[in-house]
């Protein structure tokens, strides 16, 4: 049987997805082998498949878990008893954060998604449909109520702020002029501004 931690106490499968993400981010998907994974973690290749089945599974976790936390998040906002806008910007700074904070993460799935399978590209294409689904809807509901112009289509909108979020990695440096809490705040402000009526 498998150990599902090591000595300090650390979960196989998170010492996997660590060592993995790290590999990934300095070396590229394509040139990191099982073996430099499992080296890394230390632990067999029987634990990797165990957990994970393969490297393709483990490339799909690595992004699969920021989008869970993404989701979560986006819907603890979208269920808050407070004002559509406040609502919405909450949930526009967090996910500015929460990408920042796991910047490696991001920039590997959007180099490397292209080697997912058919069937697991999908897969995490429909989670994150759901996720911008949610996020739309929150636009929608301000444009419908009149807090928000309906100018603008929701779905645009939310195009023009994913797609700044989706070019962090290129550019968002830790050791530069703005925090992340700052930086998320900027877009966030962005994109109310866009939808002020």
């Amino acid at each position: 049987m498998a150990r599902t931690t090591d000595e300090s106490g650390a979960p196989v499968p998170q010492r996997l997805l660590a060592a993995a993400t790290r590999l990934f981010a300095e070396q590229g998907y394509d040139r990191t082998s099982v073996q430099e994974i499992v080296e890394a973690a230390g632990v067999t290749k029987g634990a990797l498949y165990h957990y994970f089945g393969s490297k393709e599974d483990l490339l799909q976790e690595v992004y699969a878990r920021v989008l869970r936390l993404q989701q979560e998040r986006l819907d603890a906002y979208a269920d808050a008893d407070a004002p559509v806008e406040d609502r919405l910007r909450g949930a526009a700074a967090d996910v500015v954060v929460t990408t920042i904070e796991n910047l490696d993460d991001a920039a590997i799935f959007f180099r490397s998604m292209h080697h997912l399978s058919p069937e697991k590209n999908k897969q995490v294409r429909g989670e994150r449909r759901r996720y911008h689904e949610r996020f739309r809807a929150l636009i929608e509901e301000g444009q419908q109520s009149g807090v928000f112009s309906a100018a603008t289509p929701s779905d645009l909108v939310v195009d023009y702020h994913f797609g700044s979020v989706h070019h962090l990695s290129t550019w968002y440096r830790p050791d530069g002029p703005l925090t992340p809490q700052q930086v998320a705040d900027h877009l966030a402000d962005l994109l109310l501004r866009a939808l002020r009526p």
